[in-house]
């Protein structure tokens, strides 16, 4: 197993872990206090680690891609390197986009069953579960509480 496999097992096992901790924190209120620093900072902060190894691993791609087209940013992702980066890269965004939300529910003293279906879509289709809660926010200002 090369450095990007391992590297993909570990950041999405850690993922995992994580987002299961963030949603266990939505019922259990002590959890809260060690759970929101470590989904929040410390997990994202570690994969951002991973993050700046596999681009290191991968400069030798930099000359065949970019951001400016598709055919660019494909020919970064043909290298594993790059590609277990960019998917790392979604972990730590949403993971971090994930904990704000609850954080975000819970201060607003929002049910956590609100949230439920929005954290699986998050980690799962990262936007989508975004779009979600924007979606629950909405509707909590439209119905009057303005908060």
């Amino acid at each position: 197993m090369g450095i990007p496999a391992t590297i993909f097992s570990l950041t999405g096992t850690l993922a995992l872990f994580a987002w299961v901790a963030l949603t266990f924190s939505l019922f259990v209120r002590p959890a809260r206090r060690w759970v929101w620093p470590a989904t929040q900072y410390i997990v994202p902060g570690l994969i951002a680690i991973a993050y700046a190894i596999l681009w290191w691993g991968g400069r030798g791609a930099y000359d065949n891609g970019g951001f400016g087209s598709i055919p660019e940013v494909r020919a970064w992702f043909a290298d594993d390197h790059l590609l277990t980066a960019g998917w790392i890269h979604y972990l730590a965004f949403d993971l971090f986009i994930g904990t704000w939300m609850v954080r975000d529910a819970v201060s607003r003293n929002l049910s956590p069953l609100l949230l439920l279906p929005c954290l699986p879509l998050t980690f799962l289709f990262g936007p989508l579960g975004l779009l979600l809660w924007l979606g629950v926010r909405a509707a909590q200002w439209l119905f009057g509480r303005h908060d």
